[in-house]
């Protein structure tokens, strides 16, 4: 009767992110390996807090982070975690930038700092920076949004200029986070040049590659995340771009052994006797989670399966759909884009009945212009054809999309 249930009003109830066609936000559609994986794991239930408590689980996600290590191109010696999802690795990564540039924190509480820490951020960065820097008692006033260029990156020169005029203000800058792939429109940082800041400065580099990190797997794609490797920490979410179902966020850290007492645990329960290093080892360190699910195991099972080149090459066609996408709107008379197509995501409108492309508009103009795309993305979205979501893009109302399922293609 149960099972009756989910077909018939769980499933008839749910958006079916698996479809072809769903391009809204950044979803997933799973596979059949990893769904399997997760039952697998489920039934096991082992609690991966440390080595000790399930060796062979805690072995497959350090040998599964260490396969994204490569694949990302950094050297070895990074370490990390599977996380909740791409939220929560961001928080825990400026965690251990806050320890790193100020460990009393940890004792005392931010009565220890002196001046306000800053963390910096483009304009079209992901608000869970925003969120991790309340959560962690830094204030969301301390997260200083800086100016992007024509394609939608960071201004390099102009966070230069912020860090300075921190610095003149008595303000404590601390950490920068980069982004590898924004959600908005997909675009990428420079990261070698926000690393030479960072590294001149002393400031903790995170780069976000939740939704864009994994392409570079894509070969077209894969010179765009030059610099990828100088980061200090990098977030990215396997239930993104390596089409597992959530939730499996991931943190890697360049030196792991340098995060000393981040995270440190003092209860008598969680005390290792072992001295041989792998058996004692614990993921309580990495991050602020105990309990922790074998996340690792659907990995594991989708990449040992598939392999890295079929996962690269599926990544692939959905840069191409994209790139084809802005090509139809190219070659049309009455859509335009809002935003260059970096990776798989487009921002693109429609002009309304007789409309044309202009350099400029009134703003009268591109307040219809916004309207009108606002009603017809809500017709579109309860037509049952396709599913489009919305950015906005310079101030303007986008209708956005991107490509994140290996049954999608051209047609679509």
């Amino acid at each position: 009767d149960l099972l009756a249930r989910f077909r018939d009003d769980i499933v008839a109830g749910s958006r079916h992110n698996g479809h072809p066609r769903f391009f809204g936000y950044v979803s997933a559609p799973g596979t059949a390996v990893a769904a399997l994986a997760d039952l697998l794991a489920s039934t096991l239930n082992a609690n991966l807090t440390a080595w000790r408590s399930a060796p062979a689980p805690v072995e497959i996600e350090r040998q599964t982070i260490d396969w994204i290590r490569e694949a990302l191109g950094c050297p070895p010696g990074w370490g990390g975690l599977f996380t909740s999802g791409g939220s929560l690795a961001n928080f825990t990564a400026l965690a251990a930038a806050r320890h790193r540039h100020c460990g009393a924190v940890n004792e005392t509480g931010m009565s220890a700092v002196a001046r306000p820490l800053r963390i910096y951020i483009s304009s079209e960065g992901h608000h869970s920076t925003d969120k991790a820097a309340a959560l962690l008692g830094l204030g969301r006033e301390n997260v200083v949004r800086i100016p992007v260029d024509g394609n939608l990156r960071l201004d390099a020169r102009e966070l230069e200029r912020r860090i300075a005029a921190d610095r003149a203000a008595a303000r404590d800058p601390f950490c920068v986070v980069a982004s590898a792939g924004t959600v908005v429109s997909g675009a990428i940082d420079p990261l070698p040049e926000i690393a030479a800041i960072a590294r001149r400065e002393g400031l903790w580099l995170h780069i976000d590659g939740c939704y864009g990190g994994f392409a570079r797997l894509a070969p077209s794609a894969r010179e765009r995340f030059a610099g990828i490797e100088l980061a200090d920490s990098i977030a990215l979410d396997p239930h993104k771009w390596l089409y597992l179902p959530a939730d499996c966020g991931c943190l890697l850290y360049r030196d792991p052994q340098a995060l000393g007492s981040a995270f440190a645990l003092g209860a008598d329960y969680t005390r290792i006797a072992q001295t041989d290093a792998r058996e004692a080892f614990a993921f309580w360190d990495y991050g602020p989670e105990l309990t922790r699910r074998f996340r690792a195991l659907k990995v594991w099972m989708t990449v040992a399966h598939v392999g890295a080149r079929a996962l690269g090459e599926a990544i692939e066609a959905n840069l191409d759909c994209a790139r084809h996408l802005a090509e139809l709107v190219a070659a049309s008379d009455d859509f335009e884009m809002l935003a260059p197509v970096e990776l798989s995501i487009f921002c693109f409108r429609h002009l309304g009945a007789g409309g044309r492309r202009a350099t400029t508009r009134s703003e009268d103009e591109e307040r219809r212009l916004d309207a009108w795309n606002e009603r017809l993305l809500a017709a579109l979205q309860h037509g049952a054809s396709s599913y489009l979501s919305n950015a906005t893009v310079a101030g303007r109302f986008a209708l956005r999309g991107c490509v994140l399922n290996y049954r999608t293609t051209r047609r679509d």
